[in-house]
C-alpha cells in the first residue's frame, strides 16, 4: 500500500480505515470478535492509519469504538497510528 507523510515525518498508509461504523450510526454494533478480526485483517493488508473518537459508541459507553481498536491493535500498535477525537458530547434534543 502506498504511504502518505502527515506533518514533518509521520508515516502512514495512503488509506486510513475510519472505524466509526464498528460500533456506531450504520445499525446494530459488529460483533467484538467480528470487528477485532476485520482490524486485525486490515493490518494484514497494509492499513497503518486508524480513525476513531469517543463519540463512536453509546451515551453509556461513549468510548466503545476506542476501547475496540485498542483491544484490535495491541499486538501491532508500534507498526499502526491511531487518530482519535476528544471533547464531543452526545445530547439529547
Amino acid at each position: 500500500m502506498q504511504e502518505r507523510i502527515l506533518g514533518k515525518d509521520l508515516t502512514v498508509s495512503a488509506v486510513g480505515l475510519g472505524c466509526m461504523g464498528f460500533s456506531h450510526a450504520y445499525g446494530a454494533p459488529t460483533e467484538q470478535k467480528e470487528a477485532i478480526y476485520r482490524l486485525q485483517q486490515a493490518v494484514e493488508m497494509g492499513y497503518t492509519f486508524f480513525d476513531t473518537a469517543e463519540i463512536y459508541g453509546t451515551p453509556e459507553a461513549p468510548h466503545q469504538n476506542e476501547i475496540l481498536v485498542g483491544k484490535a491493535l495491541k499486538a501491532c500498535r508500534d507498526k499502526v497510528v491511531i487518530a482519535t477525537k476528544f471533547g464531543i458530547h452526545l445530547t439529547s434534543c
